[in-house]
């Protein structure tokens, strides 16, 4: 019987293979994935760095090496193979690096991203088996962890004027510091928005336009990848068209920030255009293990996000809710999955006209 079991194999070795279903074959790798990650954040990422310096500079590259460091280290002491050729890790880390304030002590960058790559993804199994999304885990524990340090944020006008030492230290000297556009208008409904904007020197007048201008530009103090609404929606693009994401989940986030915004009062253009809300719908909801399997899943997902985060910015203590909003239905999608299934290997019977032919009588 045993014998029986095993394949016949003509060069007279026998194997016997076991996997999981559903079997799909696709020539689509992780690596191809992540690279297609990597180059629609590239835009962001070189933008950031102007606008902030130096800075921002070593945080994103401390940040990508200690990511792909941490999860090297790790997998090698629990006797596992390293496979940073997934580029995952450098993703994960490049990730971190953009959703993180500029002036960020650059140790604190390192835990964060090795606390993301180990905690909240190998500790979990690794690649595909983590319940939150990595870089996500990894702001929310430096935020809670050092609040001081993850709500001190600089002017990009002053970012290539900032000394190393600047850089590796804590606090930003008081001639550059700054506030973020979500910061300023905390609890200001639609009215005082383009006034709140103004007083804080971020844009020219109080003219409206022009405060949405500033935020779909990108000129104004906030994380590193965060601030030019244009270049995150033109990475939105690149990887709709190289099919790397799905649009459901975006879409359905950033639909539903804007019917709460309105809802509540707040400016729902401000809201969607300011802090990380964009960011998050493009490379964040998307992610592949830490969001549902089917459309209405994706759904469901999105619009979940955006209330939440709509909701934390009106009554939360911090001016901001992306990392929150989406941690939170990261917990929601094995539920979606389970509620919601996908079908694997079942084709829909077509639909028949309701009227039959009749014989004719001879």
């Amino acid at each position: 019987m045993a014998e029986a079991s095993k394949p016949h194999n003509p060069h007279g070795k026998s194997s016997l293979l076991l996997s999981s279903s559903p079997h799909i074959v696709s020539p689509v790798t992780a690596s191809r994935l992540m690279g297609n990650m990597l180059l629609a954040l590239a835009p962001v990422t070189a933008y950031g760095v102007i606008l902030f310096g130096l800075p921002a500079l070593l945080t994103v590259i401390v940040s990508v090496v200690s990511a792909i460091a941490g999860e090297s280290l790790f997998r090698i002491i629990s006797g596992q193979p390293v496979r940073a050729s997934d580029l995952s890790a450098g993703v994960t880390g490049l990730l971190l690096a953009l959703i993180l304030p500029p002036s960020t002590p650059l140790w604190i960058t390192a835990l964060g991203a090795v606390f993301s790559v180990v905690v909240a993804k190998e500790f979990f199994g690794g690649l595909g088996a983590n319940v939150f999304n990595p870089a996500l885990s990894g702001r929310a524990f430096l935020l809670m962890s050092f609040p001081a340090a993850l709500t001190v944020w600089h002017r990009p006008a002053a970012g290539f004027a900032l000394k190393l030492s600047d850089a590796l230290s804590a606090p930003v000297v008081d001639g550059i510091s700054g506030v973020t556009p979500l910061g300023i208008t905390h609890g200001e409904n639609i009215a005082s928005v383009g006034k709140v904007f103004s007083a804080s020197g971020l844009s020219a007048s109080a003219d409206y336009p022009s405060t949405l201008w500033t935020l779909f530009i990108g000129s104004h103090a906030g994380s590193i990848g965060e601030s030019s609404a244009f270049l995150i929606l033109a990475g939105m693009v690149f990887l709709l068209i190289k099919k790397t994401i799905d649009w459901r989940a975006p879409a359905s986030m950033i639909a539903a920030a804007f019917i709460t915004s309105l809802i509540l009062g707040l400016d729902p253009l401000f809201s969607i255009l300011s802090g990380g809300l964009l960011f998050g719908a493009v490379f964040m909801s998307t992610d592949y293990v830490t969001s549902p399997l089917t459309s209405k899943g994706k759904l469901i997902f999105g619009a979940g996000a955006g209330i939440i985060i709509i909701l934390i910015r009106k009554w939360g203590t911090y001016p901001e809710g992306v990392t929150y909003g989406l941690l939170i239905m990261n917990a929601f999608v094995p539920f979606l999955n389970r509620l919601l299934p996908r079908k694997y290997g079942y084709v829909p019977k077509k639909k028949t006209g309701r009227s039959k032919s009749v014989e004719a009588p001879k």
